[in-house]
């Protein structure tokens, strides 16, 4: 009797939503716990981001005018790149180790493997741009601290993160890895990085807001999109 009322429990607590993601929350701890010990991932992304930061500045430093036009297109660059570096080095790590055969291997939903991937890259991202921002913001004078902006920066990192774990997934089963994701990842980026950047302007320069919906909107709907393809199609594209 009791027997059965276990097991009666059993698969409504795995059907319950915590339950459901609890898989995605195992290799989301196991990702940050392996970057506490290890750092590695996090600081060849911070590194490379202050280097892209300084030499911008650097490069319009004469003209502070210049500077501020083309400040946010440097920033989205900085991101672009140091994610893509974190992004293609997470899911290699686990290959080369032999880590991404045990994942796979295991008894759960594949979708839960990208969600926790996706999230423990999306936390790699932020940290990133946490100490990114503000040093942009004082070298190149510029008023980033605005709802607005954070809300933008965090639209387009979401969308970034998503559609960048699934390419990256794809691309770790060739021999060119380091190559091929940007090859494939920078022209499906193309709508989120022109939306981020057109919002992030509007708002910069102060524009009615009415003008800064439709981009907004458009990265709502490409994060939307990318993430419900990129859950979906996990599966498939991890099969070699």
């Amino acid at each position: 009797m009791a027997e059965g009322a276990r097991s009666a429990v059993s698969p409504a607590r795995e059907m319950a939503p915590g339950g459901a993601l609890r898989p995605a929350g195992a290799i989301l701890w196991k990702d940050l716990v392996a970057e506490v010990r290890s750092k590695e991932l996090l600081s060849a992304m911070l590194v490379f981001a202050l280097i892209v930061v300084v030499v911008f500045n650097f490069a319009v430093e004469l003209r502070l005018e210049l500077a501020r036009q083309t400040s946010i297109g440097f920033l989205w660059i900085t991101i672009l790149f140091a994610g893509m570096l974190g992004l293609g080095r997470s899911l290699a790590r686990e290959k080369d180790r032999g880590c991404l055969d045990g994942l796979l291997l295991c008894p759960v939903n594949r979708g839960m493997i990208f969600l926790g991937k996706m999230v423990g890259n999306l936390i790699f991202i932020l940290a990133v741009e946490v100490v990114v921002i503000p040093l942009f913001v004082f070298l190149f004078e510029v008023a980033f601290f605005l709802p607005f902006q954070l809300l933008v920066v965090l639209l387009g990192t979401v969308g970034f993160a998503g559609v960048g774990t699934l390419l990256s997934a794809m691309a770790v089963h060739t021999r060119a890895r380091d190559v091929m994701l940007p090859i494939i990842l920078l022209p499906v980026t193309i709508p989120l990085v022109l939306a981020a950047v057109r919002a992030s302007r509007v708002v910069l320069d102060g524009r009615d807001m009415s003008e800064l919906l439709p981009w907004l909107g458009m990265l709502v709907a490409f994060d939307l999109v990318m993430m419900t393809v990129a859950y979906l199609t996990f599966d498939y594209v991890v099969e070699e």
